[in-house]
């Protein structure tokens, strides 16, 4: 396995290590600038008009757009600067995926694009994220193993 592709894995295992994602189940791949994260819908997730709650889009599209950030940065862990995002579609059963997309990168700030998809690969929502290096090294600290 190369650094790069040993360097995804730990990411994704720090991703599956973080505590909200016990409660959430979400299952992450992430290549050179991209990073893909799907999740099945639950009802616990709904708003009162039963369809899933935008943080959970939010949730998502942020996962996505940060770890493709991350999969770009080997030294630090990354931090979120801002986010934007659309809301297109509501989704009440199935799955969600969303594909983050690093398209700029400078020394200091990279931003990415995330789209949100159902299982019947209709876009439900976007968004994009700048996200920017932190001072906090990546470490066993943080489940980077």
């Amino acid at each position: 396995m190369s650094t790069r592709d040993e360097h995804y894995r730990r990411l994704e295992r720090m991703y599956h290590a973080a505590p909200t994602n016990e409660y959430f189940r979400p299952h992450m791949q992430i290549g050179e600038g991209k990073a893909e994260v799907r999740l099945t819908v639950r009802p616990d997730f709904f708003h009162a008009a039963s369809a899933v709650h935008g943080a959970v889009y939010f949730k998502l599209l942020d996962d996505a757009t940060f770890f493709a950030a991350s999969s770009l940065v080997d030294d630090v862990f990354v931090l979120t600067a801002s986010f934007n995002i659309y809301f297109l579609r509501p989704i009440s059963s199935g799955a969600m995926t969303a594909r983050g997309t690093i398209v700029s990168r400078s020394t200091r700030l990279l931003i990415g694009e995330g789209v949100l998809f159902d299982d019947e690969a209709k876009e439900i929502a976007r968004g994009t994220g700048t996200f920017m290096p932190s001072r906090v090294p990546l470490d066993e600290r943080l489940g980077y193993r």
